[in-house]
């Protein structure tokens, strides 16, 4: 019976508060691990994708924690005065607020080090894959500075690249052959476009701006319909990753 995403969830938490860093970071350590907050989605679509690919989750977990260490990186960074100039996160100050901007930029370059240092211990294809991600994701940042660029592709990159990531290192963490892949990758396209229209609709901003509210409600459902569809086509067990896509859809925060 595979685990619920509430049960994997569980599993991420325990694993991320238990998690070794190099000895070398110092005083960084404080500052790295209060990065480590929030929802927990990528990891958990990690772990759900490589559990549902046959994947053992011992196996599977350092890999998840790697691709949620890369998210929290990026969210160290861009909440610098230099991007987003963002004094708070999740409700209480963001790392460079409360520590200082030279740590939190020291600190983002420990998790993404760290990322990948758990990431070639799954092996270099899974470490491979996140690094693709991690530099689409910097690319997509980039384009978001410069504007006037195409949104969907400014999305591809700056969200869609890890959620991409996120399936993807599960499933090569599990194994799964490379003949395999084209409808895991085309799934997690759609969820990683799932995600960003439906976070959009919630702030307001994005696709909403760009093509209205309802134009891009329209959008998301379609996202969703078009990411269980991708489901069907894989011969597993992906009804966990099914209900991860329904919860996406209806988010409300």
């Amino acid at each position: 019976m595979p685990r619920t995403p509430d049960e994997l969830r569980e599993l991420v938490e325990g694993y991320l508060a238990e998690l070794p860093l190099h000895p070398e970071l110092g005083t960084l350590e404080e500052p790295v691990r209060y990065s480590l907050g929030g929802k927990r989605v990528r990891p958990v679509l990690c772990l759900a994708a490589g559990e549902a690919a046959g994947g053992d989750l011992d196996r599977v977990m350092p890999a998840a924690a790697a691709v949620e260490l890369v998210h929290s990186f990026s969210l160290v960074h861009d909440d610098l005065p230099a991007l987003d100039d963002d004094a708070e996160r999740r409700g209480q100050p963001s790392v460079w607020a409360a520590y200082g901007e030279a740590t939190a930029i020291l600190a983002g370059d420990a998790l993404v080090a760290e990322a990948f240092r758990l990431a070639l211990g799954c092996g270099a294809d899974v470490a491979c894959e996140l690094v693709d991600a991690t530099l689409g994701m910097i690319g997509g940042q980039q384009r978001d500075l410069e504007g006037g660029h195409d949104l969907a592709e400014l999305h591809r990159l700056k969200t869609g690249a890890l959620f991409s990531a996120s399936i993807m290192c599960g499933i090569r963490a599990a194994g799964v052959p490379e003949t395999e892949h084209p409808p895991w990758r085309a799934f997690a396209a759609e969820l990683g476009l799932l995600f960003q229209v439906v976070d959009d609709i919630l702030d307001g901003d994005g696709y909403v701006v760009e093509v209205g509210a309802e134009r891009a409600r329209e959008l998301a459902d379609g996202a969703a319909e078009r990411a269980e569809q991708r489901l069907e086509e894989i011969p597993a067990d992906t009804s966990v990753l099914g209900d991860i896509v329904a919860r996406l859809a209806a988010r409300t925060s």
